[in-house]
């Protein structure tokens, strides 16, 4: 069981929905499938019925990466909890690709049961083996993604390369501003 990347999809569904609020890629069915190509098992048979129950999860698992963030190890829990009580998890051991067995968690509900599953149990996983700090938001200003870090020595500030790039290129600017510049600035 390859337990970041479910819980990628907990960071994936967070993310769904840009910082304007205009883009929502949970806003169509085909929308969602683009968005979850990469897993079949995921979007197939995908209803309207699943898109509403994703967005609440969305606001559910938004609420816990804030949670954490702040530093509320507690709220985090209580709000994990209480989706692990409303979407159980029911492994099973498999073997696919040649591989060797393995846990999974059971296909079994709908696609948004079998998402919400996954999330719940790839951010259960972190948070108990790696803490609460692993999960955050998007250290980018302007940015309101969320991140799993799961670097060895918890250096992962941004959610992808483009936050990363644009935070070098500020702080780039910052230290060739001149002195007075960076006075005037401040006292604005």
């Amino acid at each position: 069981m390859d337990l970041n990347s479910y819980a990628e999809l907990a960071v994936r569904l967070v993310n769904t929905r840009d910082a304007s609020g205009r883009q929502d890629e949970l806003a169509t069915i085909e929308a969602y499938q683009g968005l979850m190509a990469d897993r079949a098992a995921l979007c197939a048979r995908a209803t309207a019925a699943d898109l509403d129950a994703l967005r609440e999860l969305r606001f559910q698992l938004r609420l816990i990466f804030a949670a954490c963030t702040a530093g509320d190890g507690d709220g985090a829990v209580a709000r994990l909890n209480a989706l692990l009580a409303r979407h159980p998890i029911h492994p099973e051991i498999a073997r696919h690709d040649g591989g060797a067995w393995h846990l999974h968690h059971a296909d079994s509900g709908s696609v948004a049961d079998r998402y919400a599953a996954g999330a719940v149990l790839g951010l259960t996983i972190v948070l108990t083996n790696l803490g609460t700090e692993r999960l955050r938001h998007c250290e980018a200003p302007s940015c309101p993604n969320v991140l799993v870090d799961t670097t060895p020595d918890r250096s992962q500030a941004y959610c992808g390369d483009r936050c990363a790039a644009k935070a070098s290129v500020t702080a780039l600017h910052e230290r060739r501003r001149s002195p007075s510049e960076k006075a005037s600035t401040a006292a604005v």
